[in-house]
C-alpha cells in the first residue's frame, strides 16, 4: 500500500475509531497551566479554576490523603456505552511550592500521559487540579476515595518513588491490565493501587493478583475496527490481547475496591456542585 493511500485511509478512520471503539483508557496530553497548553480551553479560566477548587475542597472535607480522580476529555456523546471518564490519575495531598516560593498544602495529581509527537510512548508527570481540568469537555469529576489504610499505602508508593518502577512507557489506549506488554493511565493507576494493597512492585505478582481479583472492562468493537486501529493509529494495539479485548477503566477500579471492602466513597462531582454516587 502506498504511503499516500495509507495516510488518506488513516485520516478517515481516526475520528470514527476513537469515537466508536475505545474506552476510558484514552489519556490525551494535559494542558499545563503556565506551560505548554496542548488542549483547547472550552470553559472560561474562572469556571475551570472554580471547579478545580470545588473538587479539592470536596476531597479535603472527606479527609482524603490520596484518591483516584477522573475527567471527561472528549464529548460525552462520543464515549462508548458504560464509559464515563477518559483519563484517570491519583491525587495526593502534598506540600506544593508556588512560583513565588511560598509553600502551600494542596493536591498534586500523578499522571501517566502520552508523549507529545510519540503517542505510543508515555511518561509520568505531576500537575495540579486546574491544569488537570484545563481542556475538559465537561466540568465533571469522578472521585474514588479508598479506605484510609489503603490511602496511606498509596501515598507510600509515591514517597518511595515506586510508581516509576511500575511504569511501562509502551502505550496502548486499550492496554490489557493482565499483562505488562503495554500500559495506559488507568492500568498504571491500578498498578499503583495494587502495589499498595500487596506491598510489592513485582509486576508479575501484581498481574497475577489482578487476574484473580480484578474485573476488566470489555471493549465492544468489531474485530475489523480493532484491526484498523492496529494498522493506522500509533497508540492502538491489540497485540497484548487474546480472546476478548479488555481494559481498565475508572469505574472498574471503583468496583474493584468496593468488592474488596477497600472503598470509602465513589462519587461524581458536577459543575453545579452536585454530588452523586458512582454506583
Amino acid at each position: 500500500m502506498s504511503p499516500l493511500l495509507k495516510n488518506a485511509i488513516a485520516a478517515i478512520l481516526v475520528t470514527s475509531v476513537y469515537s466508536l471503539v475505545f474506552s476510558s483508557a484514552f489519556c490525551s496530553l494535559p494542558a499545563l497551566a503556565g506551560s505548554a497548553q496542548n488542549t483547547e480551553l472550552k470553559f472560561s479560566v474562572a469556571a475551570v479554576d472554580k471547579f478545580a477548587k470545588n473538587v479539592e475542597r470536596f476531597a479535603a472535607q472527606e479527609g482524603a490523603r490520596a484518591f483516584i480522580i477522573g475527567r471527561v476529555g472528549r464529548p460525552e456523546k462520543d464515549l462508548p456505552q458504560g464509559i464515563s471518564f477518559t483519563h484517570t490519575a491519583i491525587a495526593v495531598y502534598s506540600s506544593i511550592t508556588l512560583d513565588t516560593g511560598e509553600v502551600v498544602a494542596g493536591y498534586a495529581i500523578h499522571n501517566l500521559y502520552q508523549k507529545e509527537g510519540q503517542l505510543d510512548k508515555s511518561e509520568l508527570m505531576i500537575d495540579y487540579p486546574v491544569d488537570f481540568f484545563w481542556g475538559v469537555n465537561s466540568l465533571k469529576a469522578g472521585i474514588i476515595i479508598p479506605t484510609p489504610e489503603l490511602q496511606q499505602r498509596i501515598v507510600n508508593v509515591f514517597v518511595n518513588k515506586q510508581d516509576q518502577l511500575l511504569h511501562n512507557e509502551n502505550y496502548s489506549v486499550i492496554a490489557n491490565p493482565f499483562n505488562n506488554t503495554f500500559q495506559n493511565c488507568t492500568e498504571h493507576t491500578l498498578n499503583i493501587i495494587n502495589a499498595g494493597i500487596y506491598q510489592t512492585t513485582d509486576i508479575e505478582q501484581l498481574k497475577g493478583n489482578a487476574k484473580q481479583h480484578f474485573s476488566a472492562q470489555r471493549v465492544k468493537a468489531s474485530p475489523f475496527k480493532l484491526m484498523l486501529g492496529n494498522w493506522f493509529i500509533d497508540d492502538v494495539s491489540t497485540k497484548d490481547h487474546s480472546g476478548n479485548v479488555v481494559t481498565t477503566t475508572f469505574t472498574t477500579i471503583g468496583k474493584y475496591l468496593q468488592k474488596n471492602q477497600l472503598l470509602t466513597k465513589a462519587v461524581v462531582v458536577n459543575s453545579d456542585g452536585a454530588v452523586t454516587h458512582l454506583f
